[in-house]
C-alpha cells in the first residue's frame, strides 16, 4: 500500500481535467435532454451510495471511498450502457473491503434490493442472486486497474486544524475516522505541504466539525476526480473560515485588532525592554486564520477556484429535494431553477438507457449490434 499520496496511483492515474470528465459523458449527452441533468445526476448517485453505505453501517471514509470507485467507473463507462445500482452495490462491497470494515455479500445484495426496488428508484429488476454481485465485482476491479488505495482530504484537514473544545475521545474518534497516519497527508510531512508555518489551526467550538462536513459534500460532485485531496481539505478550511460563524468572527477580530495595533505601535514610543520572565508570560496572540493559510505551500488562487465550484455545487444542491412533494411546492425560483427530484432523475436514467439500447439494437446500418457482455450479464435479473 503507496503511504505517499505523489507516488501513488490515484496521483498518477486518477486526477484528470475536466477534458476527459467530459468525454466520459460523451455517450450520456446523446441521450438526454438537459445536459444539466448530468450535474445533478452526480449528487443522485452520491446520495445512493450514502444511503446503501449507511444501511449497511458503513463508516463515513468507507463510504466516501465507494463514491470515488463510482466516479472512477465511469470515467470509462456511461451510464446509459451500464445499470449505476449494481455498479453502487459493488462499489460499496469493495470499498468495505478496502477500508477494512468487510461487510457479507448476501447483506449487500439484501439491503440493496430494500433500498433500490422501491420509490423512488425502481430498480425492479435488480439481481437476488449474490453470483451476479459477485461478478460484477471484478468487472468494476478490473476498471479500477486494481487500485483500491484512496486518499481523502480527512487525514489533511487533521493534521492542519484542531478543534479548541475537542475532548481526547472526540479527537480520537477523528483519527480513526480519517483513516491512517500513513495512508494520509500526516503532520510529519508538514513543510512539503503548508511550508514554515508552525502547529495547527485552532478552529473556534464546531468549526472542525463544519470543515468535516464541508469535505463529505464534496462528494456529491467530481471534485475527487479533479482535485488531490489536501488542496480540497484547504479549500473546506476556507469555506469554514467564511461561512462558520465562530470562526468568520474570529477572522474579522484579528483583522480588526491588527489594524488597531498597526496605528498604535506607529504613534507609540519605543516599548520598554522586558525581561524573559516577564516574555513569557505575555499572553499569546489569537491566531490570524488568513495568516496561517497564506503560509501554506499550495496556491490560493487555486484553492479560491474550488472553493468556487464547491459553492457552485451547493447551489446545484439546494435544488435537489429528496421528498417528492417539494417539486410542487411554488416558491421563486424561475423555470432554469426548477426543482429536481430522485424521481425525475430515475425517470430521465431510464429513458436514457432504453433509447440507447434501442440504437445498439437497430444501428442506421441496419444490423443489430450485440449487447457486451458485461451488461448482459450484470443487467440479467437472477
Amino acid at each position: 500500500m503507496a503511504t505517499d499520496f505523489w507516488a501513488s496511483s490515484q496521483y498518477k492515474r486518477w486526477i484528470v481535467d475536466r477534458a476527459t470528465l467530459r468525454q466520459a459523458r460523451a455517450d450520456d449527452l446523446l441521450y438526454i435532454d438537459d445536459p444539466e441533468h448530468l450535474d445533478f445526476l452526480a449528487i443522485y448517485f452520491a446520495e445512493v451510495v450514502g444511503k446503501l453505505g449507511k444501511k449497511l453501517r458503513l463508516p463515513q471514509r468507507a463510504i466516501a471511498t465507494a463514491t470515488v470507485f463510482f466516479r472512477r467507473f465511469y470515467l470509462k463507462n456511461s451510464y446509459c450502457e451500464t445499470d449505476p445500482f449494481i455498479v453502487i452495490a459493488a462499489c460499496c462491497y469493495v470499498a468495505a473491503k478496502a477500508e477494512e470494515c468487510p461487510v457479507h455479500i448476501k447483506n449487500v445484495v439484501g439491503d440493496a434490493r430494500q433500498i433500490f426496488c422501491h420509490e423512488p428508484y425502481n430498480a425492479k429488476n435488480f439481481p437476488s442472486d449474490n453470483s451476479k454481485l459477485a461478478e460484477m465485482e471484478f468487472y468494476l476491479v478490473d476498471d479500477l486497474e486494481c487500485d483500491l488505495t484512496v486518499f481523502h482530504p480527512y487525514r489533511t484537514l487533521l493534521a492542519l486544524c484542531k478543534s479548541v473544545d475537542a475532548s481526547d475521545d472526540q479527537a480520537t474518534a477523528q483519527e480513526e475516522e480519517a483513516g491512517e497516519v500513513g495512508a494520509g497527508i500526516a503532520a510529519d510531512d508538514g513543510p512539503r505541504y503548508w511550508g514554515t508555518g508552525e502547529g495547527q489551526l485552532e478552529l473556534p467550538p464546531n468549526g472542525l466539525q463544519t470543515a468535516w462536513f464541508i469535505v463529505n459534500d464534496t462528494y456529491r460532485s467530481e471534485l475527487c476526480l479533479l482535485y488531490p485531496p489536501h488542496l480540497i481539505a484547504i479549500a473546506a478550511i476556507y469555506l469554514t473560515c467564511i461561512f462558520h460563524p465562530a470562526t468568520h468572527e474570529t477572522v474579522a477580530a484579528v483583522l480588526a485588532s491588527g489594524s488597531a495595533s498597526t496605528t498604535a505601535s506607529a504613534a507609540a514610543d519605543p516599548p520598554p525592554r522586558r525581561s524573559s520572565r516577564q516574555a513569557a508570560e505575555r499572553k499569546k496572540p489569537a491566531q490570524d486564520p488568513l495568516a496561517f493559510l497564506a503560509e501554506l505551500n499550495v496556491s490560493l488562487p487555486l484553492i479560491a477556484t474550488i472553493a468556487q465550484e464547491i459553492i457552485a455545487m451547493y447551489t446545484l444542491w439546494d435544488r435537489y429535494k429528496e421528498d417528492a412533494s417539494a417539486a410542487d411546492t411554488p416558491d421563486s425560483r424561475g423555470e432554469d431553477e426548477a426543482v429536481v427530484t430522485p424521481a425525475l432523475l430515475t425517470a430521465v436514467l431510464l429513458k436514457m438507457r432504453e433509447a440507447r439500447f434501442q440504437d445498439m439494437a437497430h444501428p442506421s446500418s441496419g444490423r443489430p449490434v450485440a449487447v457486451n457482455k458485461m451488461l448482459e450479464r450484470t443487467q440479467a435479473a437472477g
